[in-house]
């Protein structure tokens, strides 16, 4: 699975498509164009996954998830409502409509990374989240800090 790294703005043309960077195709480890597009679970974008990377994160789930459990049927459902997408000879992908209300009219992307996938935003709504976090470094310090089981340091003293 490739790691994928970076920021990139991009216009949307009327039909919803988008030039995906060079920058960022360049990382994936495939000729593969295929791709899955998905409504993210914890903010206000879609996520745009390689094909073999969204394969090997649904297989993980089907592991961790009981197949006859109600709960983790909904939650296996809710993940994997998705939409395969494919690049075009031009490089450009298409937003399927049923996934252009998070986006809105949004004339301007933002694709952020995250590692294994790829972060879609309207442009607004990126800058907004970006301002909501002004205080990211008290945030990395306790969560990371909870994590390796050591006092953040607004604690020390």
């Amino acid at each position: 699975m490739a790691l994928i790294l970076g920021t990139e703005y991009c216009k949307v043309d009327s039909n919803g498509r988008f030039k995906f960077p060079i920058a960022l195709k360049r990382q994936l480890e495939t000729e593969d164009s295929r791709f899955v597009i998905r409504q993210s679970v914890n903010a206000e974008c879609l996520e745009l996954w390689p094909y073999a990377s969204f394969q090997v994160e649904v297989g993980e789930l089907q592991k961790m998830l009981n197949p006859y459990s109600i709960r983790d049927n909904q939650i296996m459902r809710k993940l994997t409502r998705a939409n395969l997408v494919e690049m075009d000879s031009t490089d450009r992908l298409l937003i399927p409509p049923e996934r252009k209300s998070v986006i809105g009219d949004a004339k301007e992307i933002v694709l952020q990374s995250t590692g294994k996938c790829i972060e879609i935003w309207n442009r607004q709504a990126y800058d907004k989240m970006n301002q909501e976090t002004a205080d990211f470094a008290s945030i990395v310090d306790k969560r990371l800090g909870e994590l390796h089981g050591l006092p953040s340091a607004g604690d020390a003293d």
